[in-house]
């Protein structure tokens, strides 16, 4: 199939590139392929919505808005000791007057039909597997590949998959996406640029009394249950009627390797002010996904031969802000208008030059530039360090230091296990805490078990070597989906297991890994979590 334009990911910027480029070129065919059984069901996000370029793409979008979309009311920061909550005054970028607090999902939803009614093609259950390259230029994907089986042998129900090709083709997978590694790493599009740094974000979607429910109250912590040499914070946000969205995003340069970042979620639900939120409601969704922090000191080269980098797969997330939707689309919709201008010419060049060019003298430039030293202030003086540099950064400097701090790879900053304190988490009572198991079952994950396993080592001998004998299988516990167990360890023959059918597809072990030789790789389409709308 041959379009003029083809999208990897029905995501914020991918639908957001795609209805601008209908907006302009309302002739031009354009697909967007989405590895998740619908459009949303892979989304996850806090999440807090600022409109600015939602009301650029569609200024009416409030006559007709996503649903459970809540206009943004009480908003606090507060620092937490294990038993108290001190209020600190909110920072200037997490101000959300005008915001809304929305489930992204269904924002996502949202836009996906409003690209149909355009006309553009959305292949939801279609994971993009390989990128279809010729004489150095991208000329599209090949997506759903089904019916392999574990043995990597084609099974009764083999389907070969598509080529979808395009003239261009825009990459929007999202955090650490697997096509865009290879990408990256074969056009060098990382060169001259920091290194990426992460974050994971852990959610649970709660009912809770209506008594209790503020529409629109946002809440964010820093503090307990995190140490000062870990960077992460929580939040609380109300939405809909009777839903509580609640979650911890841990920085994935902890140096710990016995922290857990799922069981610091749980933990953080037992200080008092959380537990009074929750206590007598019930918890109704679960996922986890990895976010890029980075910010502008990591953003890579975006355009290459025959395609271009959108969304979180290139890294616009703005840190001190906690949001990233915005920035995603925008860099989505400028693409799209660099798109409707070369594809006015058979003759333009397959070098799509004009994108990175409009993003620099976007508003997206300028807002990541501005704060681009206070997250890596954190990794570089910890957490007193980092407040005060974030101060100085944001109300003497204004953004403006003459100055731009580094950031170093999250894999490296893990210390060995001896040189590591022991963390003793409780047990999870089954009401406001759980376990990973319990939890995985809320996000409706599923794969279809007789196919290739698409966590791999890439060198299985190193797993006892290292991660065992170093650091004690960290990915037991990053991983917030109880994906690896290290079994045989009371025989004193440990090795390691790997559930893949549990994974959230948050994208964590293919960062975190010590090594970096956990290869997280495109399952079947329609495989990973279903997160239901809310999420």
């Amino acid at each position: 199939m041959e379009f003029d334009v083809l999208i990897v990911g029905a995501g914020p910027a991918g639908l957001a590139a795609a209805i601008r480029l209908k907006q302009l070129s309302p002739d031009a065919s354009v697909c967007v392929v989405e590895k998740g059984s619908e459009v949303g069901a892979h989304i996850l996000s806090g999440a807090v919505l600022e409109p600015r370029a939602l009301d650029e793409l569609i200024p009416d979008w409030r006559d007709d808005p996503p649903g459970l979309a809540t206009p943004a009311s009480e908003d606090a920061f507060l620092y937490l000791t294990e038993t108290k909550a001190y209020r600190l005054p909110t920072p200037p970028q997490m101000h959300n007057h005008g915001n809304y607090v929305v489930s992204l999902g269904n924002v996502c939803r949202w836009l996906g039909a409003k690209a149909e009614a355009l006309g553009i093609e959305i292949y939801p259950g279609f994971a993009a597997s390989e990128t279809i390259i010729e004489e150095g230029v991208v000329k599209g994907v090949v997506a759903g590949v089904m019916g392999i089986t574990r043995e990597g042998e084609e099974g009764p129900n083999y389907q070969p998959g598509m080529e979808l090709r395009a003239r261009y083709t825009l990459f929007g997978e999202g955090c650490r996406g697997s096509l865009t590694k290879k990408l990256e790493a074969l056009y060098n599009l990382r060169e001259g640029v920091q290194p990426q740094t992460y974050g994971l974000g852990i959610k649970e979607l709660w009912e809770i009394p209506k008594e209790r429910h503020v529409p629109g109250k946002i809440w964010h912590t820093t503090g307990w249950p995190l140490t000062t040499d870990t960077y992460g914070g929580t939040w609380i946000y109300m939405l809909g009627e009777n839903l509580v969205s609640i979650g911890m995003v841990v920085g994935l340069d902890y140096p710990n390797t016995w922290l857990s970042p799922f069981d610091e979620m749980q933990r953080f639900k037992t200080h008092p002010e959380i537990r009074k939120i929750l206590e007598g409601g019930k918890r109704i969704a679960y996922g986890a996904r990895a976010l890029n922090e980075g910010g502008f000191q990591s953003i890579p080269k975006l355009v290459f031969p025959g395609g271009a980098l959108i969304g979180d797969t290139a890294g616009f997330l703005n840190v001190p802000k906690i949001k990233g939707t915005h920035t995603a689309m925008k860099s989505g919709m400028l693409a799209a208008e660099a798109l409707a201008e070369a594809l006015k010419s058979e003759a333009a060049s397959p070098v799509l030059d004009a994108y990175p060019e409009a993003l620099k003298n976007s508003w997206v430039w300028s807002e990541l530039q501005g704060v681009r030293n206070i997250r890596p202030g954190f990794a570089k003086w910890g957490f007193y360090g980092g407040m005060v540099n974030a101060a100085l950064e944001t109300y003497v400097f204004r953004g403006k230091a003459p100055w731009t701090l580094a950031h170093h790879a999250d894999h490296r900053a893990t210390r060995p296990a001896e040189q590591s304190p022991k963390i003793a988490y409780p047990k999870p009572d089954g009401k406001l805490t759980f376990d990973r198991l319990s939890s995985v079952f809320l996000s409706n994950t599923n794969h279809e078990e007789d196919q290739p396993a698409h966590l791999k080592l890439k060198d299985p001998s190193k797993w006892k070597g290292v991660n065992w004998d170093t650091y004690r299988s960290p990915e037991s516990r990053y991983c917030p989906a109880g994906v690896y167990e290290a079994v045989g360890v009371e025989e004193g023959a440990p090795r390691l297991v790997i559930n893949a059918q549990n994974c959230v597809h948050c994208k964590t072990c293919d960062i975190k890994d010590p090594t970096q030789n956990i290869d997280w790789c495109t399952p079947e389409g329609a495989g990973g979590p279903n997160y239901i709308g809310g999420m």
